[in-house]
């Protein structure tokens, strides 16, 4: 248990750190689900290589931060080795809840996106259950089948894909089971001399040097097993249009009257410096005024529209031609940049076409300028 504690400790303190560099996570981000296999064995009692288990299993999980995450993960067992068959094709399976500490990022700090090659630490409790269809074996394991486990693991992970969507996992554990005793004393007959009776500790000979613990959870190595798996993973998408988490940059409040103060003076520009700077590629269809403009601000990180932005656009006749462009603040990658640009061009066109306003282009420019630019502009023809 206290090893529980200093590791919830010690990730609880990563989660911290690393909560303050990334963009807010809606509640659907960052999970991931996965799919493994590999082969169990027994760790003391019996020769490794001859007794080795098959299973599969399954996890779901989700990332908090990128240091910090919890998974949940089940797997069946189809041997029982060194012990004799309980007649059934799955012979046991195991349910567990595992924090996760990513070691990549904790030490070496989040760039904006996974690294190639991570190593992830693991730990858990879980439960297990033993099936069987020997009648005999059942009556006698009655109370027996079913036990509390533990999982301590490493994950030597590799990410690839366009947007490292995917990730591959190579997994060594080691997992504990909590083998508690029906009964602290029982009463024993002393055989040299039977009129004598005394309370001895009680316990449970499970062969192969495993047997029933007083004081649980007992992590004895005689009642555990090391397990080699393999699995395979995916991310799925997130509200900001990635896979994983992305970097912010944290304004203070200086930078933030700043970015005030230019949207203010980009307002009060004549028309032509506006077009020159912003939009470059209007095509001079007319002369126009600040009125043939519409600005819509978005929060940092995302393309979805406020009520004052759709209020704004609410403002644009029906049957009118607008051209869109979204732009990006300087935060994160060109790419992602370029991508969120786009995103505000297009949901802004699609909430004009849906009012009838006949979009001639919605085009997303990426980062204009050096400072914090996250607008999409819209130029009534």
């Amino acid at each position: 248990m206290k090893k529980l504690v200093l590791m919830l400790a010690a990730a609880s303190m990563a989660a911290s750190v690393s909560a303050q560099t990334v963009a807010e996570s809606k509640t659907f981000d960052n999970i991931y689900v996965g799919i493994n296999g590999g082969v169990a064995t027994k760790t003391t009692g019996h020769k490794w290589l001859s007794d080795l288990d098959p299973n599969a299993g399954i996890r779901v999980g989700r990332y908090f931060t990128p240091v910090f995450g919890l998974a949940v993960e089940g797997n069946a067992y189809f041997s029982n080795k060194p012990w004799g068959s309980t007649g059934t094709a799955v012979r046991a399976t195991n349910v567990s809840l595992l924090g996760t500490v990513n070691l990549s990022n904790w030490f070496g700090g989040y760039k904006g996106e996974p690294r190639a090659f991570e190593v992830s630490a693991l730990y858990g409790l879980g439960w297990a259950h033993v099936f069987t269809s020997d009648k005999v074996f059942k009556e006698l394991t009655s109370g027996q089948r079913n036990r509390m486990t533990s999982k301590a693991a490493l994950d030597f992970a590799f990410n690839f894909g366009s947007e490292k969507q995917w990730q591959v996992y190579v997994e060594p554990s080691i997992n504990f089971a909590f083998l508690g005793q029906a009964a602290k004393k029982h009463l024993v007959v002393d055989p040299a001399n039977p009129g004598n009776t005394y309370y001895a500790d009680y316990t449970n000979d499970y062969n192969y040097k495993a047997g029933s613990n007083a004081g649980q959870p007992a992590y004895n190595i005689n009642n555990s097993f090391v397990q080699l798996n393999a699995g395979l993973v995916y991310k799925f998408k997130n509200s900001n249009g990635t896979h994983n988490f992305t970097i912010v940059t944290p304004r203070d409040q200086a930078e933030i009257d700043a970015l005030n103060a230019q949207i203010n003076e980009l307002r009060n520009r004549k028309p032509e410096v506006i077009t020159k700077e912003v939009v470059k590629e209007v095509p001079a269809v007319k002369e126009f005024t600040v009125s043939d403009l519409v600005f819509v601000t978005f929060a940092q990180g995302k393309y979805a529209l406020t009520n004052d932005a759709k209020s704004a656009l609410n403002n644009i006749k029906e049957g009118s031609h607008v051209q869109v462009v979204g732009t990006a603040s300087p935060e994160g990658s060109k790419e992602i940049n370029d991508r969120l640009s786009q995103a505000r061009a297009d949901v802004v066109a699609d909430y004009l076409k849906a009012r009838g306003v006949n979009v001639d282009e919605a085009t997303g420019k990426g980062v204009q300028g050096t400072t914090s630019n996250r607008l999409a502009v819209v130029y009534v023809k």
